[in-house]
């Protein structure tokens, strides 16, 4: 899809990720994040376990940008609004790109006329110069596009210090996903397919792009859709309070958020 000509500021050893059912089919394409901003995606996260899962997701991300107050934000296919709501209001100078101009209907909605800037492009080639944002976040994005590699090279072309994106790791309860994925979608309704991927592999190719001293932090131990089933957020932050202090989130948790930093510049 071509780019939109006006920039609007808020006025309205690397192996192949695993490929799920229907990987090569509707959803996993650079503009996977127009289901991701409509409202009926968004009520996958409403109610109290809903908002826990956004508050667990907003606190890691802004501990990872404690150092980068007032600082400028890509935030790729970010029409969803998890995180350019809390960004913006943290005093981050927030971009967001969509492939759709529909893409923007919650922003306009949940964020003040002016508080953000707002571009419709493909996700491929982002209508951006190299280094033009000190930080960029992709969320629910990056597990949904088949071609995954050329949306992290972009993210990282366009990133002057820092990438920042969510992902399903492999070392997990996802290891069961191609067997168990019909009873997640039967207990969830309206659950996409996703590649999975080795946090080797994503380090390679954050690596491979410039970009080192990476982060991992996982969210959750327990698999998110039990934690939904539940709907007793007091109760799923005890567990998950319970598997940090054993190691079981860190070694086996998922999805998992990932910074990575951008190599510094030679003197020589």
């Amino acid at each position: 899809m071509p780019c939109s000509n006006g920039l609007e500021r808020g006025s309205r050893p690397v192996q192949r990720p695993t490929e799920p059912p229907g990987a090569r089919g509707i959803g996993f394409t650079a503009s996977a994040d127009i289901e991701t901003a409509s409202d009926a995606y968004a009520s996958r996260f409403s109610g109290a376990t809903g908002a826990y899962f956004l508050d667990v997701q907003t606190q890691i991300v802004l501990d990872l940008l404690r150092d980068f107050s007032g600082a400028t934000v890509l935030d790729a296919g970010g029409g969803h609004g998890q995180l350019a709501v809390p960004l913006v209001r943290r005093g981050f100078d927030v971009t967001v790109t969509g492939s759709d101009d529909s893409c923007r209907n919650r922003l306009d909605r949940l964020l003040p006329r002016g508080g953000f800037v707002y571009r419709t492009c493909d996700h491929l080639k982002m209508p951006f110069s190299d280094r033009q944002f000190d930080i960029v976040t992709a969320f629910r994005l990056l597990p949904h596009v088949q071609q995954w590699r050329r949306l992290m090279a972009e993210m990282c072309r366009i990133s002057r210090q820092v990438v920042i994106f969510d992902y399903a790791d492999r070392r997990s309860a996802n290891l069961f996903y191609t067997a168990l994925f019909a009873v997640k979608k039967k207990m969830e309704g309206n659950t996409r397919t996703f590649l999975l991927f080795s946090r080797p592999e994503v380090a390679g190719e954050l690596d491979r792009n410039g970009f080192t001293d990476i982060r991992f932090e996982p969210e959750f131990f327990i698999p998110m859709v039990l934690h939904r089933k539940a709907n007793r957020p007091r109760m799923s932050a005890a567990c998950e309070k319970l598997a940090g202090a054993l190691g079981l989130k860190r070694s086996l948790g998922s999805p998992i958020i990932v910074r990575g930093s951008r190599l510094p510049q030679s003197s020589g």
